[in-house]
Order: C-alpha cells, then structure tokens, then sequence
C-alpha cells in the first residue's frame, strides 16, 4: 500500500470512528429478545462506500445510520469517493477493525470480488447494495433496477410513441446502470422505430457538471433529439442544464431514475423537460441493506436477492398532488415511505 493511500485509508477510518461514537454506548449489552450476537452485544459495522456524490447517497446514508441508531450498532463509514481500488483496501481495513459484518455500497466487480470473497472465507457477514460480487454467500441488495428503468421508459412511450429519436446517457461497469441498460436495450429490439442516435457519460466529479457539458456537444451534433433517457439523477441534472442553456426545454423530454428535492424543485420548473423519474427511497433502501445485514448476523437468510420495489413519479403526478420536496412526497406517496423488506419483530423501525 502506498504512503498516501495509507494517510488517506487512517484519516478516514478516523473519521469514521469519531462519526460512530454516538452509537458506541446504546445497548452495549444487546437487544432482549433478539437471536444471535444481537440478544448477546453491541453489534459492528462498516459501510465502505465507493460512491457518495448527489442526494441520494447523502440520503442513503442517514437511512444507514438511523436504522443502525435502532438497532443500537456502532456504525463506521469508509468513503472511498470513487476510488476501486481504494475501496477494496477499505474492505481490508474494515475487517482489521474487528466489524462483525460489512456493507459494500457500489463499487466495480472486477475489484471487489476477491476481497470480498476473502472476507467471507474469515467469518465476516457482508451484504452488497448494488454491487455484485458473484459470491453466493452475499446478498445483493437493489432497487429492482430493471423494473425501475421499465417505469420509466414505459412512460416515455406514452408521452412520445413508439418512434422517436433519442439520446443515452450511460456509464458500464456500474451494476444499477448495467441492469438499467438491459431494458433500454430491451425496449429498443421491441420499438425498431426508437433510433438511439448518441451515447455518452461519465462519472467525473461533479457528476451532473460534467454530463452536462457532454450533452451541449451532443445537442449540438444532433438537434433532432426529442428524448433523453438518463437513469440515474446526477445524470438527468445534467442533462436539463444542457437542454436548458440550449433553449430546447419544449423539444427534448427527459426521463430518468432516482429523486430528490432538488430533481423534484427541477422537475415542477415551469416548461421543464424532465418528464417522469421512477425511483426508490434512498433513505429507504440504506434502511434495508441494514436490516439484511442485521438478519444475516443473526443467523438468518435474508435472501440472495432483496429487492426494493420502485415508484413512477411523473411531473403530473407532483403537480396533482403539491409535492414539492422528498418529505411532501413520502407524505402524499406512502409506498415511497417505507418497503416491507428485510424485517422481523426483533428490528426495531427508526425514527423517520
């Protein structure tokens, strides 16, 4: 390991410890009732994140830290800020901490797989939200991608017809996009007349800032696009800065996936070209890849799969029902709210 990825991997560890000392003296001596270690001791935990840029991975992570709040775990987080191999000596660094189980949130396969595989070999329990780690013994964790970019697209059809010319904004390697771009591929051999005439993307920082600037130049190589499929947010916020500063709000629809109060703030602008979103609580889902890691403590399978279902959210629907930002919409849409998934009577619910 390098001096500067040995100062970088200690600062952060450090900071991840100073940010778990509130959970440090709750229910030092378990939850009653609870089976495994969790009737026994205070359970630990790190997430090593691989992404962390935009709202939802800031949303992501509060619903990580208050459903560990209830459960009374010690929670450290190891930011890699998008850095693959950075975060697969993250991975060693939590083990070395002596954590009774791991989330992996994001990150490249072909990185995590072996450090993965060996944290599981040496009796670590480790759960993966989408990212996976071709190993059975960790559950993937996910929104239920396909379905979500189906939502969405479905929507673009209605609104457009079966024949347009559109634009793709998609990064590979990133499992949510990759699953994402199974339907669009899927949508596109079922409507032949829908005629993807450019691709691009990156996840340069700052994402949004940096899509945007790719989707001036393709505006201007192709001014008969009429739609943009953009399935992950920082993309879409990209995307409406570009087809805005062009003056082409009323030509170009945008449909995307994920929210937030701010893509809901953009999505409700007068003359917006952002359409429809489908998207999953983020907040929600870091709830969930808790509990799942909390189950497979105790002993118990939460599944090979747990999947978070997703909500079409269209510009109509915000401005039918007043929804200005991501509490309005929680209020007003209750399936976005909570998901029924990863639960047993021992878990306590957080605080929302």
């Amino acid at each position: 390991m390098s001096t500067t990825r040995r100062h970088v991997l200690t600062a952060l560890a450090g900071a991840s410890l100073a940010s778990a000392l509130p959970f440090s003296a709750a229910r030092a001596a378990g939850i009653a009732g609870a089976p495994g270690i969790f009737g026994k001791r205070q359970v630990k935990i790190a997430l090593v994140r691989y992404l962390s840029t935009g709202d939802f991975f800031q949303f992501y992570l509060a619903g990580v830290t208050r459903q560990a709040a209830a459960l009374g775990i010690d929670l450290h987080v190891l930011d890699s800020r998008q850095d693959a191999a950075l975060q697969a000596e993250m991975l060693a660094q939590a083990m070395n901490m002596g954590v009774d189980g791991i989330i992996l949130q994001h990150g490249l396969t072909e990185t995590l797989k072996d450090p993965a595989a060996r944290a599981v070999a040496e009796g670590f329990k480790v759960v993966a939200f989408d990212v996976n780690c071709e190993n059975p013994k960790i559950p993937q964790i996910e929104q239920n991608d396909r379905e979500l970019a189906r939502l969405s697209l479905e929507q673009a059809i209605r609104d457009n017809g079966e024949a347009f010319k559109a634009g793709y904004v998609y990064v590979p390697g990133i499992a949510p996009l990759d699953r994402r771009d199974e339907t669009w591929q899927a949508v596109k051999k079922k409507y032949p007349k829908i005629v993807e005439v450019a691709r691009w993307g990156t996840m340069n920082n700052p994402i949004a800032n940096s899509v945007a600037d790719q989707t001036a130049a393709v505006l201007r190589a192709n001014p008969d696009i009429k739609m943009i499929f953009a399935p992950f947010d920082e993309f879409a916020k990209g995307v409406k800065t570009a087809v805005d500063e062009a003056g082409l709000s009323k030509q170009i629809k945008i449909y995307s996936a994920d929210i937030s109060t701010p893509d809901i703030s953009a999505m409700i602008e007068k003359d917006s070209a952002w359409s429809a979103t489908t998207a999953t609580n983020s907040a929600v889902v870091g709830e969930v890849c808790v509990r799942s890691l909390a189950l497979l403590l105790a002993g118990i399978d939460p599944g090979r799969e747990v999947v978070v279902p997703p909500t079409l959210i269209t510009q109509a629907m915000l401005a039918e029902k007043g929804i200005k930002n991501m509490e309005e919409l929680a209020a007003k849409i209750p399936q976005f709210s909570r998901a029924e998934v990863a639960m047993a009577p021992w878990i306590p619910e957080p605080k929302r």
